[in-house]
């Protein structure tokens, strides 16, 4: 991306050349290292996420390494964008803007992971039904009836 510079007018009313403003500072540029830490910290899921992933997979005494997080934390994000990008490819492709669950079982299926699209297939219905479930009592308002009265 190239710097945008001041729109200077060639000529003012007197025919002479007008002079760029002197007073604006250059912008610091930014380091080679700022740009790598900022898009790692892009890139991956938030460790802390990881980590109690992980700890829930194994018992309780066990402990884990911190470069362990950190391979697994690289290794998810990596998968994750992996599979976006097919499933963001085909909704290109499609004329669409909204990437939907349907998109990534696709993926998944075409990039060779059918033993985990069908699995992610059972929670994305269960994800759904109680999503519908849920926004049907949300949005029904209670209903208070009144106890019939016996006629006397």
């Amino acid at each position: 991306m190239s710097e945008l510079q001041p729109i200077i007018p060639a000529q003012d009313n007197d025919s002479n050349v007008v002079p760029p403003p002197q007073d604006t500072p250059e912008p610091a540029p930014i380091t080679e290292q700022e740009v790598g830490e900022y898009r790692e910290q892009d890139r991956f899921l938030p460790i802390a996420n990881v980590s109690r992933i992980m700890k829930a997979s194994v018992p309780p005494t066990a402990k884990i390494a911190k470069d362990a997080k950190e391979c697994v934390q690289e290794c998810v994000s990596e998968f994750i964008s992996f599979i976006t990008s097919e499933a963001a490819e085909k909704c290109q492709l499609e004329k669409r803007k909204t990437i939907g669950g349907e998109d990534i079982l696709y993926a998944m299926q075409t990039l060779g992971f059918e033993n985990y699209a069908e699995t992610l297939k059972i929670h994305l219905a269960k994800l759904r039904q109680s999503g519908a479930s849920a926004a049907a009592t949300a949005t029904r308002p209670e209903q208070h009836i009144e106890p019939r009265r016996e006629e006397e």
